[in-house]
Formats: structure tokens, sequence, C-alpha cells
């Protein structure tokens, strides 16, 4: 099995274009398997400001026709012309893929370096994508090993104890765009209930502001509020609290985007400076609210510009942990892939033994010179078997696992298939349960493989 991704983010695509990327995101990964066999298992990670997909293909040859599926999906999706879906996304294979998801889920590839909505985002794509059956084997490892990565990263470096987030740093601005910066003494109004609306409410907390109303377009902030503190405001409310609000927060991102001309109609007659922070990628408010006396916009481009530089040392040191955690993951990949070829030699070698043994006891029957001759055999198999398989593990660490795989095609013509999903093993033949050999008319021969039976 093979791992790639399509990586769309703020770093490479502006926002506006990721956003209309995503349309559709949670049905994409389910649509790609369904829709094509080069697609064996998918995951996406949807933020606000990113949208990448990390898919599993059968083989290397698989690759491409795995990107095309996806991208097809998402242009159906989003409505987006097929060329320009392809043209929004850098592809990552090999190692680059671990590497790029372990740096985004320890915060290194965020507009705030070292944020920590990420590392949860990361871990609910993976619970999604399992919920819906789309999560192959080889995600799962990829997604709990970058969850492991970022815990790491918070624990060894001076990232995780700074706290920092896209929702904080936001916060700071309104703050420092306020008459009054003191958060206990404003009034909040909350539009949206899903990832962001929760950290910003736990942040509005941490700073000290209880007069917080929510509103939600789908209905969910009673039980929003039940769990978050908090007022749930019904729609006839809407105007007036946003007309006595100091600061309004946008982390919904509906499609019922709040225009100028509504803000100026439920602030008309207020004196009071607005401030809105508008933290949904697809925008809860249009832009030109910025353009309104009293009105201060934040959006997630100031929230980049106006993010902290991090300490290089403490970069570094991130960057570090997460190259090398991409590198143990890529070792075991090519590890776990190259077993499939050590059981296809082991397997060969076997049925060749036994093969032999046949005509052994077919000529000789069940005698003491028979389990001595399958002894001997059984012991020089072993040895036979020891420098191909260490050799194995060795060219799997350098990534040369397809010469090992030629090779045993050119010596011994054996033709090296992927190793199966774990299932639940046969029950054992009742010759096994003793030991034995089963001959073909039905006999049982005892044998013990550790050491030589006696001579009579």
């Amino acid at each position: 099995m093979v791992l790639l991704s399509l990586v769309a983010t703020h770093s490479n695509v502006d926002l506006e274009t990721v956003a209309r990327l995503s349309v559709g995101a949670p049905q994409v990964p389910s649509a790609a398997l369904a829709g094509d066999r080069s697609v064996s298992g998918a995951v996406v990670l949807a933020t606000c400001n990113r949208f990448e997909i990390y898919a599993e293909a059968p083989s290397e040859e698989d690759v491409e026709a795995a990107r095309s599926a996806i991208v097809a999906t998402i242009s159906e999706y989003s409505g987006i012309p097929e060329q320009s879906v392809s043209s929004s996304f850098e592809t990552h294979t090999g190692q680059d893929v671990a590497e790029h998801l372990f740096a985004v889920g320890a915060g290194l590839d965020s507009a705030v370096i070292g944020e920590r909505e990420i590392a949860g985002q990361v871990r609910r794509a993976l619970i999604e994508a399992q919920g819906s059956g789309a999560a192959s084997g080889g995600l799962v490892r990829l997604f709990q090993a970058a969850s492991r990565t970022a815990k790491d990263v918070g624990a060894q470096t001076a990232l995780g104890s700074r706290g920092r987030s896209i929702v904080s740093v936001a916060l700071e601005l309104a703050g420092d765009l306020s008459e009054d910066p003191e958060w206990s003494a404003k009034t909040v109004v909350l539009f949206g209930t899903g990832a962001y609306a929760g950290a910003t409410m736990a942040a509005l907390r941490d700073k000290g502001c209880t007069d917080v109303s929510v509103f939600s377009s789908s209905g969910r902030a009673d039980a929003f509020v039940a769990t978050r503190g908090g007022t749930a405001l019904a729609a006839a409310d809407l105007p007036g609290a946003m007309g006595r609000a100091d600061v309004v927060i946008g982390c919904s991102g509906s499609d019922a985007r709040i225009d100028a001309a509504d803000i100026e109609r439920v602030r008309e007659g207020s004196d009071r400076p607005l401030v809105i922070i508008d933290l949904a990628l697809s925008h809860d408010f249009d832009p030109a609210v910025a353009n309104l006396d009293d009105v201060e916009l934040i959006t997630l481009e100031s929230v980049r510009v106006a993010a902290p530089e991090e300490q290089a040392d403490a970069l570094a040191q991130a960057s570090d942990l997460v190259r090398e955690a991409a590198r143990s993951f890529e070792e075991q990949q090519a590890t776990r892939a190259m077993n499939a070829a050590i059981v296809a030699l082991r397997r060969h070698t076997q049925t060749v033994l036994d093969a032999e043994m046949e005509r052994v006891r077919a000529q000789h029957g069940c005698t003491a010179a028979a389990e001595e001759v399958e002894f001997a055999l059984r012991r020089m198999v072993r040895q036979l078997l020891h420098v191909p398989t260490v050799r194995a593990r060795e060219l799997a660490a350098e990534g040369r696992q397809d010469e090992y795989t030629a090779a045993l095609e050119a010596l011994y013509g054996i033709d090296v298939m992927p190793a199966p999903s774990a299932a639940p093993a046969a029950p054992a033949a009742p010759a096994a349960a003793h030991g034995g050999h089963t001959h073909p008319e039905g006999a049982v021969c005892p044998v013990d493989h550790e050491r030589p039976a006696q001579s009579a």
C-alpha cells in the first residue's frame, strides 16, 4: 500500500479557494472509495485555513489514478473544474506525507505557529473517517502517529507552553482595538456551535468574559450553551443582541453571510464601537463591514499577519522531532511492506520442505530416521532464511524493498502479493494440535521440531 496526500492551505492558495474546495468535504472520502478501485482509503482534514486529503493506493502504479479520482470527486462536489482543482493542490508521497501531516498536527504549519486546536482537528478527522468506513489501516497508523508526534512536540519544546492559537491571537487583537481592553466588561455575540466556537467560548471564559450570547442557524445553540455556558439566541433576538454587542465573533461558516447593510441597520443609533472577528473560512461577514464607521474587522488573514514569530530554537527543535518521527514512520511502513516478501519466501521454502518430507515418509514411513531427516532439514531451512530475512529488514530501512522483491521473482519465481489484512486464525488441524503431520492416508506421525528423536 502507498500513501499520498493532496494539500491546499493558506501557504499555497488563498483562503477563498480553500473554502470553495472544501464544499462537500465530509462526503469526499466515501465517494472517492466508491468511485475508484485505485483508492483504498481516504481521510479529509478540513479546517479554517486548509483542505487536505490523505489517501492510500494499492501500489505505486495506482498513485496517479488515485489522485485523479480524488480530484474528480472534489470537482463534482465543489463545482470547480477538474483542472483548477488539480492545480490548487500540492501532492505529497513517500515520507513527505507523514512529515507534512506531523508538522500540521504539531501546529508548525499553522497561521499561528504552535496552535493547539489543530491537534484535535487531526484526531477528529481520523474518527470521522473511521466512522464512515473510509480509513484504511495505513491511514489509521499515519494519523495516530501524527497525534503522538503532536504530544511529543508539546511536551518537549517551548511551543507547547505558549498556548497560542488562532482564537487567542484574534482575541488579543480585539482587545487592542477596543477602547476598554478588559474582557469582563464586554458583551459578546458568537455565531456557530462547532469546534472553533467551542475553543472561542473557552478562551473568552479564560479572559473573564461572561456575557456571551450564542446564535446558531441550525438550532444547536441551546445544546451548545448547556455544556459551555452563555445564552442561546433565537433569530428574533439576534438584531437586539447585535446592537448591544461590543464584540461579534463568527465561527459558523454558514451560507447566510451578514452584509454591511445588516450591521449598519442593527447598529443604528448606537455610538458604541464594534469589533467583528470573522474566523469562518467561508466568511460569516461581508468584508465591506470594515468600511463602516466605528467597526473594526479581524479576519484569519489579520491573525496570520499579527501572529508572533516563535523563537527560532523552539521551532527548530520541534521541526527536528517531526522529521525524526516521519522517518521512523516511513521505516515502519517499509518494514510492513517487506513482511509480504518475507512471508512469501518462507511459504516457498516450506512448500519445498513439505514436498520433500512426503517423499521421505513414503519411502521410510514414520520412523526415527524420518524424524531425524525432518529435524535436520528444518534446522537447515531456518539457517538459510536468517540472512535473507535480516537483509530484507535492512533494505526496507533503505527504501530498497523493490530490489528485494524483484530478486525473489527472478531467482525463485515468487510473486510477492501485498500482505492481507489481519483475520481470525483458522482452526488448527487435529494433527497440528498434536505437533505432528498428516500422511496422505490420514495417519499422524508425531514429530518434535525442537530436538531430534532418540534413536531406537
